[in-house]
């Protein structure tokens, strides 16, 4: 299969209207028929039209180029954007388990600083969120 064809065959889709345009004396079934073949493409429009085949191929190939350019654009700034996205985000997280990393390290270091005061703490703060739940409980 030759480039230019693989291209027709893989724009077929988004072509298919604008060779409808260009050629209106083509039918949509007409087109279905021959979907993705250069060639018969090519001697489909000529028997109708009566054009040269180098013509025929020329205009395709403009048509083809001309969406084909821009949808390939409109890929590449998709795939740019997705790996921007994807960088933004390695590195949030990459922050986020840094931050994590420090306040871990601080609050491991205030215990073994200060190991009666930590108990303390953790035991009246369960005993404050118990008695919360339990009044929570009892008024439902």
């Amino acid at each position: 299969m030759s480039t230019q064809q693989e291209r027709v065959f893989e724009n077929w889709d988004s072509l298919k209207g604008k060779i409808l345009e260009r050629w209106s004396q083509l039918s949509e079934d007409e087109l279905l028929d021959v979907e993705g073949h250069l060639d018969q493409l090519v001697s489909l429009i000529q028997q109708k039209t009566g054009e040269a085949r180098q013509q025929i191929k020329r205009i395709i190939n403009d048509l083809n180029e001309e969406y084909g350019g821009a949808l390939a654009e409109a890929k590449r700034a998709a795939r740019d954007y997705a790996s921007q996205a994807n960088e933004a985000v390695h590195d949030a997280a990459d922050r986020v388990r840094e931050r994590a990393r420090e306040r871990y390290e601080q609050a491991n270091d205030v215990v073994r600083r200060r190991p009666a005061e930590t108990v303390a703490i953790a035991f009246g703060t369960g005993l404050l969120v118990g008695l919360v739940i339990g009044l929570i409980a009892r008024s439902k």
